[in-house]
């Protein structure tokens, strides 16, 4: 009978500390999948934030250079593009839709560069007031989309280093965590514009 009690003892420790593994590992693994959809928000936001800029910075080009209207229609319909392609965190994991969103962003910066070119051919314009205040705050917002983008991708290389260790990996696998893809730039979008 003692016999019994001992292996039903061990038996019973075994399991609970299978459990206690297993529900600790999820959610560790629930909070850096939760880290990554911060950071990528924190990624949404800033991009947000200069397609809220980029109206007024055209408006207040547009003033000055009427005749350089293709170049205007061009950043704004890039702008547009940007705004109706959202990339939510549930989607971190289609390779297809990140590739998508990273191109429209690119046609954005694409677009601002050449409406930086227009700028420099008019020194009144450079001058205003208003248009420098936004380029400024256009010139911080390009700056924290790399500083953004570069701390979302270190929580996806946590995130995925840590569900890919053995064995977090069948844990991860079990409850269906998945690699999230990372923020990759393309040739020139690793620097922002010059403003």
């Amino acid at each position: 009978m003692s016999k019994r009690i001992v292996i039903w003892f061990f038996t019973f420790l075994a399991l609970l500390l299978l459990v206690t593994y297993l529900w600790s590992s999820y959610n560790k693994m629930v909070k850096r999948e939760e880290k990554v959809k911060k950071a990528w928000a924190e990624v949404e936001n800033q991009y947000q934030r200069r397609a809220d800029l980029i109206p007024n910075l055209v408006e207040t080009a547009k003033g000055y250079a009427a005749h350089e209207q293709s170049t205007f229609e061009q950043v704004i319909e890039a702008r547009s593009k940007a705004t109706q392609v959202n990339l939510k965190a549930d989607d971190l994991t289609n390779t297809e839709a990140i590739r998508q969103f990273e191109q429209v962003q690119g046609e954005v910066t694409q677009g601002l560069s050449r409406l930086m070119a227009v700028v420099e051919a008019y020194p009144d314009l450079k001058a205003n007031d208003n248009y420098i205040m936004l380029q400024g705050q256009l010139e911080g917002t390009e700056n924290r989309i790399l500083l953004k983008r570069s701390e979302f991708n270190e929580r996806v290389n946590e995130y995925n280093a840590y569900i890919r260790r053995f064995p977090k990996n069948v844990v991860a696998g079990i409850f269906g965590f998945k690699k999230i893809n990372y923020f990759e730039t393309h040739k020139g979008d690793d620097k922002a514009p010059k403003i």
